[in-house]
């Protein structure tokens, strides 16, 4: 497993790490409507799968407005938001801050994404900080596991492997 900090502090991450190559893991989170999204919902396309804490904290609101503004250029991108806040609390946020491009996706419920992509922090449920990059035949083409949580993830690599991955 990957090793990741949170404030410095080691934390455990629970489920199955993910690695390129690999096909990309089935998961059910809660769109802001609380319906039901899975993997599948976004076959065939290029999928940014941005993964944050918490929506109300400055590095995962910056790396979502970073990722909302990057859609606009990317065809054939869907970029997904998932973190363990409620949908009320992510549809709350997008429309405070006029988010459009990306779609924020809840794993409250069953923490399915985060068993799954192994980002699972045990002690504090919340998902780690990372960045996956699956292309339209569903196989994982990138992957960042942010070893420390509070700090941005490589925001760069990640736009351009999901171009290459186009």
């Amino acid at each position: 497993m990957a090793n990741v900090t949170f404030k410095g502090n080691p934390v455990t991450l629970l489920g199955n790490e993910v690695k390129v190559g690999d096909k990309a893991p089935d998961f059910k989170v809660l769109a802001n409507d609380l319906s039901e999204v899975t993997l599948a919902d976004t076959k065939g396309q290029v999928r940014i799968i941005s993964v944050v804490p918490s929506i109300d904290t400055g590095v995962c609101d910056a790396q979502t407005r970073r990722f909302n503004e990057e859609a606009s250029k990317l065809d054939n991108v869907k970029i997904l938001t998932i973190s363990m806040d409620l949908p009320f609390a992510q549809k709350r946020w997008c429309g405070a801050n006029g988010i459009e491009n990306v779609q924020l996706l809840s794993d409250h419920r069953d923490a399915s994404f985060g068993q799954a992509y192994g980002v699972l922090i045990k002690e504090l449920r919340l998902l780690a900080r990372a960045v996956f990059v699956v292309d339209s035949n569903d196989n994982v083409t990138y992957v960042e596991y942010v070893s420390e949580a509070t700090n941005h993830p490589n925001y760069e690599a990640a736009i351009e492997a999901a171009k290459a991955a186009n």
